[in-house]
């Protein structure tokens, strides 16, 4: 027994010595236009799915996920925030999700499963926390607050019902990009007493003109 764990040991040590090797190397090809192996791709996968879905366990969506309102003001995050890599009705790619790895979800196509409670507690999750390594980033880190994240989930959950004309007609009516934003969580960390930031404060835009290379 004590020659089969020795061996044991020694196999692990042998892998570990291995792969610290590799990598000191430079071995593993860390680009984004390189894709991981489909096994290595599955089992990453797998392990995202499992750690998103324990940490959004407890997560209860609010029952007014329906309103008119928050899927408005969500309209005008999305447009401004997420469509780029996300997309839009009606938009199959983007210059910047060709270059992305693992390529973002098309979020403007309704998915495999169906639209649940858990579906809306994993994006709430996701938007607040972002995922690493996919460049999905962490919005919350950037001053987007709860209930416009909240926002955003009640837009993603008619989007993809949208054509393209109905799309566009939501983020004309929408705020545009109008949410706290960092200079206003800096500011309400700073002094929380002097700063209001409501949704229906006057939005800020980015437009993503036509460039050249």
């Amino acid at each position: 027994m004590k020659k089969i764990l020795l061996g044991a040991l020694a196999v692990l040590s042998l892998g570990a010595v291995t792969v610290i090797g590799l990598l000191q190397a430079g071995a593993i090809d860390m680009a984004a236009d390189k894709p991981h192996s489909p096994a290595v791709y599955r089992l990453i996968e797998w392990a995202r799915e499992q750690s998103i879905a324990r940490r959004a366990a407890d997560i209860v969506p609010p029952d007014n996920l329906s309103d008119a309102g928050r899927i408005r003001r969500g309209a005008g995050n999305y447009d401004a925030m997420c469509a780029n890599c996300h997309l839009s009705p009606g938009i199959e790619d983007s210059e910047i999700r060709k270059g992305l790895y693992p390529t973002p979800l098309n979020l403007s196509k309704p998915a495999n499963a169906a639209d649940s409670d858990r579906t809306d507690a994993r994006r709430f999750w996701i938007v607040k926390h972002g995922v690493k390594a996919t460049g999905m980033p962490a919005w919350s880190k950037g001053g987007m607050e709860d209930e416009a994240i909240w926002d955003l989930t009640a837009f993603l959950k008619i989007m993809t019902s949208l054509s393209p004309e109905e799309y566009r007609r939501q983020i004309e009516a929408s705020n545009g990009h109008s949410h706290i934003g960092l200079e206003g969580h800096e500011a309400e960390m700073g002094s929380k007493s002097d700063v209001e930031h409501p949704h229906d404060t006057k939005p800020h835009s980015h437009k993503h003109g036509a460039h050249k290379h």
